[in-house]
């Protein structure tokens, strides 16, 4: 009696941790939706260097929403779950709060009063100001840390994910409220800049007033237990030790592509400068070149929202030893995710330039970008190897070919932007993620791992990539004849959403017909069952007609 009643209990914790991990998995793709759409309009408002302004900083703003959202609360949330069923939690959060506290409170002050040095380091010291206003958020990280890790640790991840989606809605709607200013109540682009980085302190304080909302429903005491954790357990050295390692690590880890984003910060407009191009053409330069961000956000959205889905399921598997069945979804996030980034690569380099007029009213920098927006493919390839090293604890490897990587992408940015200008940072980004790339496929074992299936797949990926570059390239050289990209804005989105829809609706086709995907993976994909269903009304009717 008693062990069915514990393995209810097993079935029901795991059935509420998989839904809230799926819960946390759609908060987390929207915002990355809400994230790379509104730098769209946010652009269109405030042009080139005004993009620049908002970007020279937002790698600052990233790393910190890292700490606050992907890093530390999970860190947080598995001291939490180590401990909540035997102990009082009370004096572990009460310390972790202060902890956290003395390091929101010390980054705060390091960004604040060192902001002028900071931007001299980034060439412009006109950012200073900026600077300063995305530092506030960092008094906010404990609070929003503490609360999120305390509620993942109890298996309720929809406070976490209403705060999430929260925090970005907000922060999207003041940072287009301070781009509407321009023009009409100032015209200083760094004014705009700073006012659009308060985004972030505003965005932290109403997340925390959510999670202060669903903390009223239910309290601490609700999940502390008979003892009082031992002291040495929760001494202040050990915590800040486990803080710094396995809190530290998961931070980096989750802001691969922002550190990336923050050597460009602190090289290429400087680099520029120093090449004696002037001052406001570096900025406009620097500001086309950020354009690539949101195209290789929007790309990845899919791969990576394939594996947060994943995540929860390998984590599983490997927990339960369930090898072959970890196997088999590990080799079908690889397949999806190699999939879809690159037919979202090879689709968006065929409509570059139209996409590019179509998003940013131009079609400068067209060369610059199709370089970028190739780490699609290996930054969506390298989430998903992190996703699957996660599951199984193995963090050191994808941290060490993060050292690397960055070392790679820093001495590149100093070699190439003296001879290509924004080309070359386009490919020191594009060579560090490759290295990084390599050194997780080398290291985790994946390179003696290939079998028939993978080259299979390659094969298929390619004949149905190519197919569709070749249907879509010819109906856009036809548009080019009569509406060549860069003349209309308006006939640029027109034409721009037609040959995306004909190349998904040729793609879908062509993976359908040479069976790219399995019925499993098919289920995977959202409508994929439906598709499915059609394909074989499809067939059905085609055979009716051949019988006539």
């Amino acid at each position: 009696m008693n062990k069915n009643r514990e393995g209810d209990t097993m079935v029901k914790s795991n059935r509420q941790m998989m839904q809230g991990a799926l819960v946390l998995s759609l908060a987390a793709f929207i915002a990355k939706i809400l994230s790379a759409v509104y730098r769209v309009p946010f652009q269109n408002m405030v042009g080139n260097t005004g993009f620049y302004v908002y970007q020279q900083v937002y790698p600052i703003y990233g790393i910190g929403m890292t700490f606050a959202l992907s890093g530390f609360p999970v860190f947080v949330s598995a001291l939490i779950a180590q401990y909540r069923s035997d102990y009082e939690l009370s004096p572990l959060l009460k310390r972790l709060f202060w902890i956290l506290s003395g390091l929101g409170i010390g980054v705060f002050l390091l960004l604040y009063t060192q902001s002028e040095l900071i931007a001299s380091w980034m060439g412009d010291t006109l950012l200073s100001p900026v600077i300063q206003s995305v530092s506030w958020m960092f008094l906010m990280m404990p609070f929003l840390v503490i609360a999120r890790g305390y509620f993942q640790g109890t298996n309720r991840m929809v406070p976490t994910a209403v705060s999430q989606v929260m925090e970005q809605v907000v922060r999207v709607s003041v940072i287009l409220l301070a781009a509407s200013f321009y023009g009409s109540l100032t015209n200083d682009l760094y004014a705009v800049g700073t006012w659009a980085m308060s985004s972030a302190v505003v965005a932290a304080v109403m997340a925390t007033f959510v999670l202060l909302y669903y903390k009223k429903s239910d309290s601490f005491e609700n999940w502390n237990g008979s003892r009082v954790i031992e002291s040495h357990k929760i001494q202040w050295g050990v915590l800040l030790k486990r803080l710094v390692i396995e809190g530290g690590t998961l931070c980096l880890l989750s802001s691969i592509l922002v550190l990336f984003q923050l050597i460009d910060s602190f090289t290429l407009f400087k680099g520029l400068v120093e090449q004696g191009i002037s001052p406001e053409v570096a900025k406009d330069l620097k500001g086309i070149f950020d354009r690539g961000q949101p195209l290789v956000q929007l790309g990845m959205v899919v791969g990576v929202g394939f594996s947060s889905s994943y995540l929860p399921l390998l984590s599983r598997s490997y927990t339960k030893r369930y090898l072959e069945e970890f196997e088999q979804l590990k080799q079908s996030l690889l397949k999806m995710t190699l999939v879809f980034s690159v037919v979202a690569t090879v689709g968006l380099l065929v409509v570059l330039p139209r996409v590019n007029h179509m998003l940013f009213g131009d079609i400068q920098g067209n060369d610059v970008l199709s370089v970028y927006v190739i780490s699609i493919v290996l930054a969506s390839m390298m989430m998903a190897y992190h996703g699957i090293l996660q599951s199984t604890g193995k963090y050191s490897i994808t941290l060490v070919a993060l050292f690397v990587g960055l070392l790679v992408k820093g001495f590149s940015n100093l070699w190439f932007i003296p001879l290509f200008q924004t080309l070359g940072a386009s490919v020191a980004t594009i060579l560090g993620l490759f290295v990084m790339l390599g050194m997780i496929w080398i290291l985790s074992g994946e390179s003696q791992s290939s079998s028939k299936d993978q080259k299979s797949t390659m094969i298929k990926l390619g004949i149905v990539t190519i197919g569709m570059a070749i249907v879509v390239g010819i109906l856009n050289s036809f548009f080019e004849r009569y509406f060549p990209s860069g003349d209309s804005r308006t006939k640029d989105s027109l034409i721009a959403l037609l040959l995306v829809s004909v190349g998904i609706i040729v793609f879908i086709i062509g993976a359908i017909r040479i069976k790219l995907f399995t019925i499993r993976e098919w289920l995977m994909i959202p409508k994929g069952k439906s598709l499915l269903r059609f394909t074989r009304k499809w067939k059905k009717r085609g055979e009716k007609d051949e019988i006539r």
